[in-house]
């Protein structure tokens, strides 16, 4: 598989080398699944265009123009089940695509896009998913730190086995289905040559089971998380065979017993929202008692109609005679467990063994800055600041403004005051928040050179507010502002 590395480099069959043989309307038609835009730009015969063909856009290429672009290698990968020679013709069975992460670059193997073009195919069972918006997701939210450990539990075709290799001194990436596990290994044997690939160590097993007693720096996972009655055949990949959410409260609740103190478990996933009550609620019981500070994340929520549907589609079945009846009896199971919404979105446990750790619950739908990993680490430490600061530290302390928040304001045109004050930071999760004038103003008096308490005590008097009742009401405003990255430490 190695030899197949050098090929494919060779050819430039890289994330740029594709996106640029393919320019921005061809390669914007395929990650719509819509090939043929592609087809009219790869016709020139180089290699380039050869594999770009057979791969991302699964068309039968001549056999004579493959074997140029992959010397001595098509026999090999016919045999090995890659590929499938007929006549003067080779197709794809099994799909290659580059897949880039800042300064590194993998290639990685998986099962072929289901619904190129339009075609309505069904998704088998044991499916191996490939590079998916969840998979780029989950790396970007993956904190980068060193470490000596790493878990990648429910690998799928070990994209971020890869991702984690390159700052973990050991990784196990683990999974139930024998055929994702058979397409990681050629995944770690095809990027070899690359940064720790070979201390990825490939396990069969489901959940936390095949590592049973040990524990970990890093936990990462984007588990089979489709919430359904679990009544249809599952689809490996996005069915854990657990009716609802099931299979994330047992990710999440067995983390901490698999964490090292410090350790941190990262997953994103769906969780059942249930009528009357509110969405924390559910995942809170998850995690008490833990020892770990927990962030939670929901970045999008659906409504059971719009969530079967988006599932029922993935799966293929979308347009078949049992549609209707797969609609009509998921949506009356939804009914009968009391789900009214799902959540989706980020659960970030960080083992701090304190006895009263920190839990953060919000919705934050709105575009972020990715990598957003570096927000994740940067909270943390926030947070253990404000857990070192008591009141009369944080009073003496000399906060600054980040240098990315922008205040807004809106109102009628020439008014004395406006309506409303937004803080808006430009990095990050892009937070945003609506203060009042005291708020507005300590935030802009934040250069440094005033401690928090003189700045409450000048705007107290600058509004004829009383200084004790100033310091007592917005402490705990300072601590919200320092926690969420609108103020900063001073030097």
């Amino acid at each position: 598989m190695r030899h197949l590395g050098e090929a494919l480099a060779a050819a430039g069959y890289t994330d740029d080398g594709v996106a640029g043989l393919l320019g921005p309307v061809a390669h914007g038609a395929l990650s719509r699944n819509e090939a043929t835009p592609g087809l009219r730009a790869t016709g020139d015969g180089s290699p380039l265009a050869t594999l770009t063909r057979l791969w991302p856009l699964q068309a039968p290429v001549a056999a004579g123009a493959l074997e140029a672009a992959l010397p001595d290698l098509v026999p090999d990968l016919v045999d090995l089940g890659l590929l499938e020679r007929s006549g003067g013709q080779v197709r794809a069975l099994v799909d290659v695509r580059p897949h880039a992460d800042g300064d590194r670059e993998w290639w990685v193997l998986s099962d072929l896009t289901p619904g190129l073009d339009g075609h309505n195919l069904r998704v088998a069972a044991a499916h191996v998913l490939g590079i998916s918006s969840a998979s780029t997701s989950l790396a970007r939210l993956t904190v980068r730190d060193r470490v000596d450990r790493a878990l990648d539990l429910g690998t799928g075709c070990g994209v971020q086995a890869l991702h984690l290799a390159a700052h973990a001194g050991e990784v196990v990436a683990t999974d139930v289905n024998e055929r994702a596990l058979w397409l990681t290994r050629l995944n770690v044997e095809l990027n070899a040559g690359h940064d720790g690939v070979d201390r990825i160590e490939v396990r069969r097993g489901n959940l936390y089971q095949p590592v049973q007693a040990e524990q970990f720096d890093l936990i990462v996972t984007n588990p089979p998380f489709v919430i359904s009655p679990a009544t249809e055949e599952p689809l490996v990949y996005r069915d854990s065979g657990l009716p609802g959410d099931e299979v994330v409260r047992r990710v999440v609740t067995g983390a901490p017993g698999h964490l090292r103190p410090g350790g941190r478990c990262q997953v994103l996933a769906n969780w059942v929202i249930q009528r009357g009550r509110d969405w924390d609620e559910r995942l809170a019981g998850w995690v008490a008692g833990s020892d770990c500070d927990v962030w939670a994340v929901q970045r999008e929520v659906l409504d059971p109609a719009q969530y079967v549907e988006l599932w029922l589609k993935d799966a293929g079945v979308h347009g078949t005679e049992e549609y209707p009846r797969r609609y009509d009896a998921w949506l009356a199971w939804f009914e009968e467990q009391g789900v009214g919404s799902v959540g989706f979105g980020w659960l970030n446990l960080h083992r701090t063994d304190r006895a009263d750790p920190v839990l953060r619950f919000e919705e934050w739908p709105y575009d972020v800055e990715q990598p957003i990993g570096p927000e994740v680490t940067a909270l943390g430490a926030r947070v253990q600041l404000d857990r070192s600061l008591d009141d009369a530290a944080l009073l003496a302390s000399r906060l600054l403004a980040r240098s990315d928040v922008r205040q807004e304001t809106v109102g009628e045109p020439g008014a004395e005051d406006p309506e409303r004050i937004v803080l808006r930071q430009q990095r990050g999760l892009r937070r945003a928040r609506t203060v009042d004038t005291v708020e507005a103003g300590l935030v802009g008096a934040c250069d440094g050179d005033l401690a928090v308490g003189q700045i409450l005590d000048a705007l107290g008097t600058l509004l004829g507010n009383d200084a004790e009742a100033m310091r007592e009401g917005y402490l705990p405003v300072v601590r919200e502002l320092l926690v969420e990255g609108y103020l900063t430490p001073g030097a």
